[in-house]
């Protein structure tokens, strides 16, 4: 059985972390782009955002004995494969992990503008796993 305490602490993180990245919507795209601060702290939370997803997912295949993952994508397609998240949640949440990639080690050629849709625009897919994992405990 999943590790409820665990998992609930990453949750709550995630949610805080959730709410910072809201938090930008107040802005402009050219006033976030403009600014070393909020583009920084927005690029930092996302990255523990999707680092939450992945700890919270290890955690409920490991803890269900499933299979072990051969990176950050196998992840989800465990999940899926286990009945966990659709297809579609799967497919989205297999690109944010590739995405982790590029904040973490591309962060050289880091598109902020894109950095700002994605926050604006993709953040539904972590709270939709997030609410799955949480209804699953």
């Amino acid at each position: 059985m999943v590790q409820r305490d665990v998992i609930i602490s990453r949750l709550d993180k995630l949610k805080e972390y959730l709410f910072n990245l809201k938090n930008i919507s107040v802005y402009s795209k050219d006033e976030y782009i403009k600014n070393p601060l909020l583009y920084g702290s927005c690029e930092r939370f996302l990255h523990l955002s999707i680092e939450c997803v992945l700890d919270i997912a290890n955690h409920t295949i490991s803890d269900m004995n499933y299979r072990k993952p051969e990176n950050n994508r196998d992840v989800f397609e465990i999940l899926y494969e286990n009945q966990i998240i659709d297809f579609k949640l799967k497919e989205n949440l297999c690109n944010m992990a590739g995405f982790r990639n590029i904040l973490v080690h591309d962060y050289l050629k880091l598109n902020r503008g894109m950095v700002f849709d994605i926050v604006l625009n993709n953040l539904d897919d972590i709270r939709k796993f997030a609410k799955i994992i949480a209804d699953y405990l």
